[in-house]
């Protein structure tokens, strides 16, 4: 009898060792099993202090798993990791797994937001991209890109950002400071104007200042990248010969200085407009850049084409007619912009 009993307590316990086995290994293989999502990016926003229940509902209310409370055993009971949970807007994807998911709750893996600058912005309208995004206030955002002071600390050679914010692909947290996105626009420009381009400036007799400025109104002037070195050519050849620049975005520049709106037509009166960007009125370069150039407009800049022409008109096509003459010139105006 003794015997019996003790046979059959073994027994139990062996079946319940291996229903608790059975149950172990179902549970691992759950937890490294992706959820059903075909890896769409998911900001999660963590609040601070949040227990391991009310994180897993969250988690499974936006799609990252698909079982709370089995999530929230095995967070707490097989990961032991209930305390370890980070706060903020955290970056998950709708196919990892849950074992993938606790990793980024321990690691605290933020969501970035990527945002993309084209060429030949201006800081204002930088400014407006980061606002859409809820990133930064544009108020703010253009206030600060000038503020002489934080120019100046950035080791910028001008009175604001304007032309230093580099165009290029960004990824920044929402709750990025704004000192720190601008500070990483304008490192991305410094890796760009490299020593080499220093020295070259100063071959052509030009600051850094001047460069950019020079390059955000190549940048303005053409969409077309072959044509950059070019129209580059036509400005070194003004420049040096003591010619006004006579650059309708120049103008349009100062226009938005002065007015604070464009309505996309270039009048007389705005030809008129006494401002040292107005390049019809005031001989050499505006004070500083018009847009944020890239990299393609500040090598023209540097590196224009050696060339004979003085003029050029727009074919409205995106590319222009290069002229020598003057007479030349007004023919082509004629031709593509008076209707003849």
């Amino acid at each position: 009898m003794k015997k019996t009993l003790i046979i059959l307590v073994v027994a139990a316990v062996v079946v319940a060792a291996g229903v608790v086995g059975i149950k172990w290994w179902q549970l691992k293989d759950w937890a490294a099993t992706p959820h059903g999502g075909r890896g769409r990016s998911l900001a999660v926003e963590i609040p601070r202090g949040a227990g391991p229940q009310q994180v897993s509902r969250l988690l499974e209310k936006t799609g990252v798993i698909d079982n709370a409370e089995r999530f929230s055993f095995y967070l707490r009971r097989v990961r032991r990791a209930a305390g370890q949970i980070k706060s903020g807007e955290l970056a998950f994807r709708d196919n990892m797994t849950p074992d993938q998911v606790i990793d980024v709750l321990r690691e605290g893996t933020p969501f970035t937001y990527k945002i993309t600058i084209p060429e030949g912005l201006r800081i204002d309208e930088v400014a407006a991209l980061y606002e859409r995004l809820g990133m930064a206030q544009a108020t703010r955002f253009v206030a600060r890109c000038r503020d002489r002071g934080f120019v100046s600390s950035l080791g910028i050679p001008a009175d604001s950002l304007e032309g230093f914010l580099f165009p290029d692909t960004y990824r920044f947290r929402k709750s990025t400071p704004l000192d720190e996105i601008l500070r990483t626009m304008v490192e991305h420009y410094k890796g760009v104007f490299v020593e080499k381009w220093r020295r070259r400036a100063v071959q052509l007799g030009m600051n850094e200042l001047q460069v950019v400025t020079l390059a955000s109104i190549i940048e303005k002037e053409t969409g077309a990248a072959h044509e950059r070195p070019l129209i580059s050519g036509v400005f070194h050849n003004r420049l040096r010969d003591g010619w006004k620049l006579q650059t309708d975005p120049s103008v349009i520049y100062a226009v938005l200085l002065e007015r604070g709106h464009f309505n996309g037509n270039l009048t007389r009166d705005d030809l008129r407009i006494d401002s040292p960007y107005n390049t019809y009125r005031h001989q050499g370069l505006p004070p500083g850049p018009i847009c944020n150039p890239g990299a393609d407009a500040l090598r023209a800049a540097l590196w224009p084409k050696k060339t004979r022409y003085f003029f050029f008109v727009s074919r409205n096509d995106g590319t222009h007619e290069f002229c020598e003459t003057l007479a030349c010139h007004n023919r082509a105006v004629k031709r593509y912009q008076g209707g003849g």
